[in-house]
């Protein structure tokens, strides 16, 4: 069974700061915030992972 991801919050994105590693929190069906780490300025990003339906190739 697949595992569902929680989704995020105003104050969960807010509150997370940048590491030293760039940081990952998932919001499920493919959408990800992606925080830089502190060195690169520590940027919040949003990506959407899709995948073509006619080629099934991923994005």
């Amino acid at each position: 069974m697949a595992k569902i991801a929680k989704k995020l919050t105003d104050t969960e994105i807010k509150s997370t700061k940048p590491a030293e590693k760039e940081v990952n929190l998932f919001d499920g069906d493919g959408l990800l915030l992606r925080i830089a780490p502190l060195v690169k300025g520590g940027k919040k990003n949003w990506y959407f992972r899709y995948a073509v339906p006619v080629t099934k190739k991923a994005n």
